[in-house]
């Protein structure tokens, strides 16, 4: 991959900054790392927290970085926990917004007056969609901000219109009643690039009944004040979405769709001392691979709800009765707090264990990737988080959807409705309707059309993003040339 800026004495320095979450620290590192093989000094900001947890997970020394992409931290203003899961996401987005720009602002001072290994002054910053609280400090500094939102541009265009939603009356609901009565059917016309949205297929926040909700709010607002940014990126290509993507062009500073980010990031020329930063919160079972290598292609249903979902016992015992009694090979991620209470350590029972021995796998983690692109895997029942939609698509594998929050209702809609590639779980959990969907997943006809398309996908997506003619590789020239690397304004 060649190098835009080639600077050796005084190379461009970028300040990235994911929200403290496994689902958008894992896109803005592919992007760092993209970055870094361009010529930027890169300083990766992660909460103590979450640094801590990444430690624990990768080891003692993982972070300790190159010589020109460093690991740096800021307090959440959390009280201090050594809980091994994602923390409370209303606590952690109240906090966010009230102390973390102080911390962040000191650090950049810090960076600033270090003359040590020939760093530069902070030149850029790139900061996760959600934590916009950095803009303050590029306008203070006069150096350009990118901001990147790690959702599909459907969700976000699904939260920039939430502010709409408000001003027409739609949300907050009255009551809580509203989201079962019918309501939430409602068909939301004038979504810019987004027809036919109902209101359930916006994300999931819009389910308020309290004008005060604390997440309705922080993503309201946090999506508005992408305006202020010098650009915005997005993890997704144009074939995909384009509708969505002209639309945002057109009320945003420039959009950059620089996806699927793990396609463009899998085309780092070999660098061991690159690869091995990572940014998996918890700890990868190897064995993971080595057991779908002895399975049949396309016979295993792979089952992860990602990092933040968590379901009730009952939910849990219902995908596992449902996965057992479709008779099928799976490989089932089980994060250790996925259950929460007393019903914790009791489930899924022994006597699904017992009766499932010969053909699943449980784990608590696992290179996810890797996993969606072993030709074993034949399908995917996951939550639809954007980066498993992402790369469920890279792998050409088609889903069945159980969208637990945020904007994964709206990723489920366009994996099921737009782009033909899934098929949803509606209501409540019941091991019929797994079983059912599992079986024509892995077998129906309606199986191995939405396959067919889940394949078709994938081409545009590697004819979007590999090589350094393509679309994704010239977008992030683009991005680098025309905003990252422009002249400081005067402050």
């Amino acid at each position: 991959m060649s190098s835009t800026a080639t600077m050796k004495e005084h190379k461009p320095h970028v300040v990235c900054v994911p929200y403290p979450s496994q689902g958008h620290v894992d896109p803005v590192l592919k992007l760092a790392k993209l970055l870094y093989t361009k010529g930027f000094h890169v300083t990766f900001v992660n909460t103590e927290f979450n640094h801590r947890r990444l430690l624990k997970s990768r080891g003692t020394n993982s972070l300790d970085g190159l010589t020109s992409f460093k690991f740096e931290t800021i307090p959440d203003g959390l009280p201090p926990s050594d809980m091994d899961a994602t923390q409370d996401i209303p606590s952690l987005n109240v906090s966010i917004t009230k102390t973390c720009l102080k911390p962040f602002r000191e650090l950049l001072k810090k960076l600033n007056n270090s003359s040590s290994d020939g760093v530069s002054p902070v030149t850029c910053i790139v900061s996760d969609g959600v934590m916009s609280f950095t803009l303050e400090t590029a306008k203070e500094l006069g150096v350009p901000e990118v901001i990147f939102w790690t959702t599909s541009a459907c969700g976000f265009m699904a939260y920039l219109h939430f502010r709409q939603l408000v001003e027409d009356g739609i949300v907050p609901l009255k009551d809580s009643s509203y989201i079962t009565n019918g309501y939430m059917n409602t068909v939301i016309d004038g979504t810019p690039g987004m027809k036919g949205m109902r209101l359930k297929d916006f994300p999931s926040y819009v389910k308020a009944t309290d004008p005060n909700d604390i997440l309705f709010n922080y993503l309201k607002n946090e999506s508005q004040r992408a305006k202020e940014a010098s650009a915005v990126v997005l993890n997704t290509y144009d074939a995909l979405e384009h509708d969505v993507l002209e639309a945002l062009s057109s009320i945003l500073p420039p959009v950059y769709t620089i996806g699927p980010l793990n396609l463009l990031a899998n085309q780092i020329q070999d660098d061991n001392d690159l690869k091995s930063l990572g940014s998996n919160l918890w700890k990868e079972d190897p064995y993971c691979l080595r057991w779908l290598d002895s399975r049949e292609p396309n016979s295993v249903v792979y089952v992860n709800f990602g990092s933040i979902t968590l379901m009730t016992a009952e939910q849990l015992v219902e995908f596992a009765w449902g996965l057992a009694n479709s008779n099928k090979y799976f490989l089932w991620i089980i994060r250790p707090d996925i259950v929460r209470g007393e019903a914790a350590g009791t489930v899924p029972p022994p006597e699904f264990l017992t009766e499932t021995k010969e053909r699943g796998l449980l784990a608590s983690w696992c290179p996810q990737e890797a996993v969606l692109n072993h030709p074993a895997v034949g399908g995917f029942l996951t939550h639809s988080g954007w980066n498993s939609t992402l790369e469920s698509i890279c792998g050409g594998v088609p889903v069945i959807c159980w969208p637990y929050f945020s904007e994964q209702q709206t990723n489920c809609r366009y994996s099921c409705r737009e782009w033909g590639i899934g098929m949803e779980i509606e209501g409540e959990v019941e091991r019929g309707k797994v079983e059912k969907l599992v079986r024509e997943l892995m077998d129906g006809e309606k199986g191995m059309e939405i396959r067919k398309r889940a394949m078709e996908w994938k081409r545009l997506a590697e004819e979007a993003s590999i090589g350094p003619k393509s679309e994704s590789q010239i977008n992030l020239d683009n991005l680098i040339k025309e905003v990252l690397l422009a002249p400081r304004t005067n402050v």
